[in-house]
């Protein structure tokens, strides 16, 4: 296959899962939003979203102050942010567009009908009326597009492709929302002086199944564990667990093996990498991550996660030299 092909079909993945992962972390944000909270509380989250999406200095100045529905704007609309749940889409679309015949048509017409159909939500203002629904339609229409790739696409390189991009990106998404929620909200809550005892506990509850829910997780928390919901097993679930289908594990295990379908001699070392993370989270422990610092692991994993698409980029996506 065509290194620039390869390209377009890897990124076109990635965006469409960007785009979902957005959503995800906006309506998390969303949903504690309408909790019982201090304003200065609701705030610090909001900027939390755009920190950990490295995107503070640029939303600061365009909008300076920080509010929900600014936030919104911005990460959903606003053109002058590349990393827009609408950006995403349209780069989405745009790679399909590219490869239209490395793809099938249910394929293609998802992406291409997702485009017109998110500008045509957003022109009737659906966000502004019920953004909880509009972030579902995103999701939605990511796992119609993962459906129909998976589900009736030949299993051949472009597949492969697609799928290392769709996992790649929702490692170093979910890492993020992890962080998102343990390091700039649970301080506020967990260490909130001015709370009291009983109210700190609900609250602490409502966060943590607003985090799972925001992974389609909820469900699968108490199947796996049948008890109350605490931020250590919420993070073992998400960082550990092979079987759940958005944590790390899962997500690098998956990239390890598309990547041994790939793989050839120059791309070795890519693969030893990504055998090496892949160890690490199986044989990890929670108390030891929780011990040494989330947020340094998390923070971690990210550069390893960055790394690795760095690597896949220089061995299979970059043009060889003439």
């Amino acid at each position: 296959m065509l290194s620039r092909t390869a390209d377009h079909l890897f990124w076109m993945a990635r965006y469409t899962e960007r785009a979902e992962s957005i959503a995800r972390m906006l309506d998390v944000n969303h949903q504690a939003a309408l909790l019982p909270q201090p304003a200065d509380v609701a705030t610090r989250g909001w900027q939390g979203l755009l920190s950990i999406s490295e995107l503070l200095p640029t939303y600061t100045a365009l909008h300076g102050e920080v509010t929900p529905a600014k936030v919104l704007d911005f990460m959903v609309k606003d053109p002058a942010n590349p990393s827009s749940i609408v950006a995403c889409l349209q780069a989405a679309r745009e790679n399909a567009r590219a490869v239209r015949g490395a793809l099938n048509t249910e394929a293609w017409e998802i992406q291409n009908q997702t485009w017109l159909e998110v500008n045509r939500l957003l022109a009737s203002g659906a966000l502004e009326r019920d953004p909880a629904h509009f972030f579902e339609w995103v999701k939605f229409r990511s796992h119609l597009s993962r459906g129909a790739t998976v589900g009736t696409m030949l299993q051949d390189e472009a597949l492969h492709f697609m799928r290392l991009g769709t996992f790649l990106e929702r490692a170093d998404n979910t890492a993020r929302l992890l962080d998102v929620k343990f390091h700039a909200v649970q301080s506020d809550f967990l260490g909130a002086a001015a709370l009291a005892q009983d109210q700190s506990r609900d609250q602490d509850y409502y966060h943590w199944s607003a985090v799972l829910l925001s992974v389609s997780g909820f469900e699968t928390y108490r199947k796996a564990y049948s008890d109350v919901i605490t931020p250590e097993r919420v993070a073992e679930l998400l960082i550990l667990r092979a079987d759940m289908p958005r944590s790390l594990h899962a997500c690098v295990q998956a990239v390890t093996g598309h990547l041994d379908m790939l793989g050839s001699g120059p791309s070795g070392e890519t693969q030893r990498q990504a055998g090496r993370l892949l160890a690490r989270l199986k044989f990890a422990c929670i108390d030891e991550i929780f011990t040494n610092g989330l947020h340094a692991y998390l923070m971690q994993f990210l550069e390893r996660v960055n790394d690795l698409g760095a690597r896949i980029s220089r061995d299979f996506l970059a043009p060889s030299a003439a």
